[in-house]
């Protein structure tokens, strides 16, 4: 469904500004009107899909307060329709307002609350609207709304650890990296000057930081210029050609200390989308399929769909996931304890445990030897340039006679 942007006045003349979904400009006039406004002008705007709040200014912690509030509303016993209704009226964010003002027209139109969240992919993504449509289903919304908040704070806190593993090794970085470029393009010349007038023998490492130093001052254009454009043409190849995606999926996952800690994290979201679409009563191989989207990993997701084909054969999960090379032998053990004892529900909840904990602990570890080993690194490459610059200089003072 189309988004237009509109400009509008209440019956007291005040303006009012928003963005809201509908069909045409007769549909959006008929919405505008029912939420007491009048419309002046108005435009369309481009809508992208994606996860949680993608292309728009929804963020997850919105839907982490509307999941938390559809949850209240279906324990106390509310009708959905008057319970949303209410929701909206004391929602701050206006896009999150008319996308609830959409739920309950649609709802009011005959369809249920799974169908009228399809209606904003951009918002409401698959996975969520499966849970909310199985849980419609076996009458269990409430236990599908409070899974649906817990998973993402779950994600909002990984998603808050993963910039902290991030951003000191990026910051030590960048201060580094300037340092070394204002030492090779104005130290470095400088003291050269010197050590010509000096008329002395160079050491092969002083040579070696002169060539860099001329290539980097005489060669500036070309020395940023070529990796930014390859970085710039990977990243369009990698989004047009599958090949280049599934390849550059595979590097990420064999990374160094990175590599290891960005599977546990996507095998972690796996499991607890799993584990919370199966407990919701969405059968194993629709589960899998909906996962294929949510581990946004291509040799990950390839390996899920090759699952469901042997699962779809008669193979058993935990036979099919040790199959995969990618669970651990404890993961795979919990799962076939599972299904030995008819609990795997209990056991895929043993797993989310598992992975939570692990991918917690990894971050953790990462970030206790990626900041340190980048540091030793970029400080051992500032300790070659000072040798460099200042061994000559040392030598022809300790030749001076005072």
């Amino acid at each position: 469904m189309p988004a237009f942007q509109y400009k509008a006045v209440d019956k007291t003349g005040r303006p009012a500004r928003g963005a809201l979904d509908a069909v045409n400009e007769v549909d959006l006039e008929l919405r505008l009107r029912r939420m007491g406004l009048d419309l002046i002008t108005f435009r369309e705007v481009e809508q992208s899909g994606g996860g949680f709040g993608a292309g728009s200014n929804i963020t997850r912690r919105d839907l982490i307060t509307f999941c938390f509030d559809m949850e209240q509303i279906s324990r106390s016993g509310i009708p959905l329709f008057e319970g949303i209704k209410d929701l909206r009226d004391s929602i701050d964010n206006q896009r999150f307002r008319d996308v609830l003002t959409t739920l309950v027209e649609d709802m009011e139109g005959g369809r249920i609350l799974s169908q009228a969240m399809q209606q904003h992919p951009y918002v409401f993504d698959t996975v969520f609207v499966s849970l909310v449509r199985a849980g419609e289903q076996a009458g269990r919304l409430t236990e599908v709304f409070e899974n649906l908040g817990n998973t993402l704070k779950w994600q909002d806190e990984l998603a808050a650890q993963t910039k902290r593993l991030m951003m000191y090794p990026a910051l030590v970085l960048v201060v580094v990296a300037g340092v070394m470029l204002f030492m090779l393009m104005y130290l470095v010349p400088q003291v050269v000057q010197l050590l010509k007038t000096m008329g002395i023998a160079l050491p092969l490492q002083t040579r070696l930081l002169i060539f860099v130093s001329n290539f980097v001052v005489n060669y500036w254009l070309f020395v940023f210029g070529v990796p930014i454009a390859l970085a710039v043409a990977a990243v369009l190849l990698v989004r047009r050609s599958p090949k280049a995606q599934y390849l550059w999926d595979y590097t990420k996952l064999h990374l160094p200390v990175i590599g290891p800690i960005l599977q546990k994290i996507i095998l972690s979201r796996f499991t607890n989308f799993f584990a919370l679409m199966y407990q919701s009563g969405i059968t194993i191989l629709e589960a899998i399929r909906t996962s294929e989207d949510i581990v946004d990993n291509r040799v990950i997701a390839d390996g899920l769909m090759r699952a469901g084909a042997q699962i779809n054969a008669g193979d058993s999960l935990s036979e099919t996931f040790q199959n995969l090379g990618i669970f651990p032998p404890l993961v795979i053990r919990m799962m076939r304890v599972g299904e030995t004892t008819g609990a795997l529900d209990t056991a895929l909840l043993n797993v989310t445990y598992f992975y939570n904990r692990d991918v917690k602990e990894a971050v953790d570890k990462g970030l206790a030897m990626l900041g340190p080993a980048l540091t030793i690194l970029l400080g051992g490459m500032l300790i070659f340039i000072m040798w460099s610059v200042l061994g000559p200089v040392y030598d022809i003072l300790g030749k001076m006679k005072f």
